[in-house]
């Protein structure tokens, strides 16, 4: 590296160009062969670097979420799911619905592809720059109270839960929660109401819910007030993928 590239390497870390630095040698090359404008090759270098900040930002959101596993919906079985819209599901997958701050909610048995489509539609609006959690229910009322215990309630709930433009929920129902955790689940919608997105994946039909929500069929009905105001409700049917090939295998079986 001679004097000049060095001061340019450094005018880079001074800016924060990140990518110019590291990659300011292969574009000058680029420009030179192709005979570029000295214009065409500042653009060349701006856009190097909007592309990898970008990717950067992509790679961040992604990792933050704490999704599980990445899917996608190109990976989603759509004729073995039974009663998904396909055509809905691409409609939503333009990420229309966070804007306006619509829910959507999966229900439907273990297996059918809930956590999937979540998932799929989360991973999509990380990669769009939009900050996105995944959590699954349990984890979210823990979350919440231990956070209450600690007295880091509010900060939690503003950056843990508010602060997400889309707020994935999964597995509501599959484990009922007490009473004080009930509260704690309404809040969260509750103050997400026309003001995020939340995708919810369920067992359950909606008239089951308030067995996930100590009983409490006032509490469950204002929760669902909110929740389906404005909301896209998808309900799957059919059997477990997850278990389809051992089926077909007659390791499992149910009778």
């Amino acid at each position: 590296m001679n004097l000049q590239q060095e001061k340019i390497f450094d005018l880079c870390e001074e800016l924060k160009l990140v990518d110019v630095g590291s990659n300011f040698q292969h574009l000058a090359s680029v420009a030179v062969q192709e005979e570029k404008t000295y214009t065409d090759f500042l653009e060349m270098v701006l856009r190097s670097e909007c592309q990898a900040r970008k990717q950067r930002r992509q790679s961040t959101l992604t990792r933050l979420a704490g999704f599980p596993s990445i899917k996608t919906l190109d990976e989603f079985d759509f004729p073995f799911a039974q009663g998904v819209n396909k055509k809905q599901i691409m409609e939503l997958s333009h990420l229309g619905f966070i804007e306006k701050r619509e829910n959507i909610i999966l229900l439907g048995p273990s297996g059918v592809g809930k956590t999937h489509l979540g998932i799929a539609l989360g991973y999509l609006a990380t990669q769009r720059g939009l900050k996105t959690r995944f959590i699954t229910a349990a984890d979210l009322v823990v979350l919440l109270e231990n956070a209450y215990r600690q007295g880091k309630y509010e900060s939690v709930f503003r950056n843990g839960v508010l602060s997400s433009k889309l707020l994935i929920i999964d597995e509501l129902g599959y484990l009922p929660l007490q009473r004080h955790q009930a509260d704690h689940f309404f809040q969260v919608i509750a103050k997400r109401y026309e003001k995020g997105s939340t995708i919810v994946t369920s067992n359950l039909n909606f008239s089951q819910w308030d067995k996930s929500f100590a009983n409490d069929q006032a509490l469950t009905s204002a929760l669902l007030e909110r929740l389906l105001h404005h909301s896209h409700v998808i309900p799957i049917k059919g059997e477990s993928y997850r278990l389809k090939d051992k089926k077909k295998m007659g390791v499992f079986n149910p009778k």
